[in-house]
């Protein structure tokens, strides 16, 4: 018996729906000789694509019919003028007095519950000081060859293409953060899922698969002393931690920080990352609400957040995105035996409804629920205030939430502070320090990571706030500062698991405004984020390092188009391949549903750019149904 499946919005008749035959498709617990496809989204109510990139929209036009990606906010590099007026000296040490006062006072009576977060609009934070390493400035080298600014995964895979191209380069990183170079993916899925009471000190993880690491890339003595960089006859990476530069000379090669200190550099390389955003109700609201507000980016947030979780029984995560849907499972997970209420609120229809057709958010949803989450999609923020010590928050569907804390996930922004100091171009439609090919924003300034605009050859001007672009694009940056001129090619994977059970690896342009045509299959015990290769995804494989697992190589015809019909609520996606389609059926994103290690079979399809007449037989090749299912028919 065959059945077809769609998402349950209204079709245009553009829409591309296709039946097609194969094995093993479990549907309310049986199995049957065929497979379906599944097409969603009116082409005529497109709206902008989200797969965590932003590109030119006059570039891909043909891909979809969309307005203008968000603009984002800049944001002043400049710190704040001082006073140089001629204003009465006593009227200055009252007013400084006074300001003294009131900060001894609020620190005195300061809630227990206050977030450590990212600085976000006015959230306060009870982190102290970031500890400046080394103490003196004097101890920091006054002339590099290399110079990366930022602590993140792309100025580790910078360090590290330099270091491999030139062994003996030396190399200076300045942080603001107080720690060495860790990965982030972790901080919202894994770290949670640790049954150690000092994973917080220890900072380590157990994989899905069981195995452990630490959050670090590289241990402590990896490292260089800042003061030793410079009379290393190996040379070496040092690692300068809270310091800010805060504004590159650039004809005359010098970075200056926050206190002043001046260095030389050959080649600096700009990493600064992305800065979370917030919501204008949050903005707007008083200081004790903002008290009970978290902005979740850093390993100082998760250090915080875990005190915060640990003394309260019930939390609000706002926002249905990656952070927002993998940090409400993980929430819920390390909360269970306190009985922690973790509610979680946003927009969109469903989980992910950015990223995933609609039938296949509300899929998810339904298993975010099971994992303990009291999920309110589509819904809105009204406001929110502090009642009884604890945290009001009004929605528009008359509901009412009192939580003890809240964290606000409703994604990110580049961080272009350096912009305005430095004479550096930002793009206003995508946000980011604008980029070449080659990742150069001007003679001997790279930028890579989540603060670059950069040309994509095939796609146009884009901007990527995924781990694997900043490893590869990182990467490509150091290798192009030791003089290896290559362009940027790589289509970046991302990845997003909601626990340990329900997972998915995508590439390329996944965004639920387009059409979609889904071919599922049953899942198998080990069709789960566990059997993910961990390793490659925080490594970030490339082409050349990806082992697929087949040489076949799909055919090119013309495509065609089918009717629509609407899924039975109880159908099972336990695994499948999610195919994104532009307005002329080509296939411009994939998106693995609990299908891994296959993400270089799908980097080689989209690399093809062509129709395909049976995406079912493109579907084989991810080896969806494998031998064992078979025999059980």
């Amino acid at each position: 018996m065959l059945r077809l499946a769609k998402c349950s919005q209204n079709l245009s008749k553009s829409g591309l729906i296709g039946i097609l035959n194969a094995p093993n498709l479990r549907i309310s617990g049986t199995v049957t000789k065929r497979t379906f496809l599944v097409s969603s989204t009116d082409c005529s109510k497109r709206k902008k694509p989200f797969d965590g990139t932003n590109y030119n929209k006059e570039v891909l036009k043909s891909h979809t019919t969309t307005t203008s990606c968000h603009p984002v906010r800049e944001l002043s590099s400049q710190p704040p003028s001082g006073h140089d007026d001629n204003k009465s000296k006593y009227l200055l040490a009252a007013l400084v007095a006074g300001i003294g006062g009131i900060g001894l006072a609020y620190y005195l009576n300061g809630d227990d519950s206050t977030s450590t977060t990212t600085p976000v609009s006015g959230a306060k934070t009870d982190i102290p000081a970031v500890k400046r390493v080394p103490a003196s400035p004097d101890d920091i080298p006054k002339e590099v060859p290399y110079l990366l600014i930022g602590g993140g995964t792309a100025s580790f895979t910078a360090f590290r293409a330099i270091k491999s191209n030139e062994p003996k380069a030396k190399v200076l990183v300045i942080s603001n953060e107080a720690a060495m170079p860790y990965m982030r993916p972790p901080l919202s899925k894994e770290m949670w899922f640790n049954n150690d009471p000092a994973v917080s000190e220890k900072l380590r993880f157990k994989q899905w698969n069981g195995a452990e690491r630490s959050l670090f890339y590289e241990p402590d003595d990896f490292y260089v002393d800042p003061k030793a960089l410079m009379t290393q006859e190996n040379g070496g990476v040092a690692v300068c931690r809270g310091y800010q530069v805060v504004k590159l000379d650039i004809p005359a090669h010098k970075a200056i920080l926050d206190d002043g200190t001046e260095i030389r550099y050959g080649k600096v390389l700009i990493a600064t990352g992305a800065r979370p955003r917030n919501l204008e109700v949050f903005e707007k609201a008083s200081p004790a609400v903002k008290q009970k507000l978290s902005y979740y980016k850093s390993v100082s947030d998760f250090k915080n957040l875990q005190k915060i979780v640990d003394k309260s029984s019930s939390i609000a995560v706002i926002g249905g995105g990656f952070l927002g849907s993998e940090l409400s499972v993980a929430l819920s997970h390390y909360g269970k035996s306190k009985k922690l209420n973790v509610h979680q609120v946003f927009t969109e229809k469903g989980n992910m409804g950015k990223v995933l057709p609609e039938y296949l958010s509300q899929w998810t949803t339904e298993r975010v629920k099971e994992e303990g989450v009291d999920v309110l999609a589509s819904t809105e923020i009204k406001s929110v205030e502090v009642q009884d010590k604890k945290l009001k928050i009004e929605l528009n569907n008359g509901r009412t939430l009192i939580v003890d804390h809240a964290i606000v996930a409703v994604g990110s922004e580049p961080n272009t502070d350096l912009a305005k100091s430095s004479g550096l171009e930002v793009d206003k439609t995508q946000g980011g320090f604008v980029v070449n090919a080659e990742l150069e924003a001007r003679h001997d300034v790279f930028v890579a990571g989540d603060a670059s605009c950069f040309y994509d050859m095939k796609l146009g001007r884009r901007r990527v706030e995924h781990h694997d672009h900043a490893v590869v694009s990182g990467r490509l940056a150091g290798e192009n500062m030791v003089g290896l001129h290559k362009p940027f090619t790589h289509q970046s994977m991302f990845w997003s698991d909601l626990g340990p059970k329900v997972g998915y690896e995508a590439i390329g342009i996944c965004d639920a405004s387009l059409p979609t045509t889904g071919v599922f299959a049953r899942e198998s015990p080990s069709d789960t984020p566990a059997a993910a290769n961990m390793e490659d995804k925080l490594q970030a494989t490339t082409e050349q390092s990806d082992k697929p697992t087949t040489d076949k190589k799909p055919e090119a015809t013309p495509a065609k188009s089918t009717t629509q019909e609407k899924p039975a609520e109880k159908d099972d996606f336990g695994k499948g391949v999610i195919f994104y389609l532009n307005e002329n059926d080509r296939v411009v994103g994939i998106l693995l549903w609990n299908v891994f290690n296959r993400i270089s079979i799908a980097r080689k399809i989209l690399a093809q750019d062509t129709k395909y007449d049976d995406l079912n037989e493109v579907a084989k090749l991810f080896d969806l149904y494998d031998i064992q299912d078979q025999g059980t028919q």
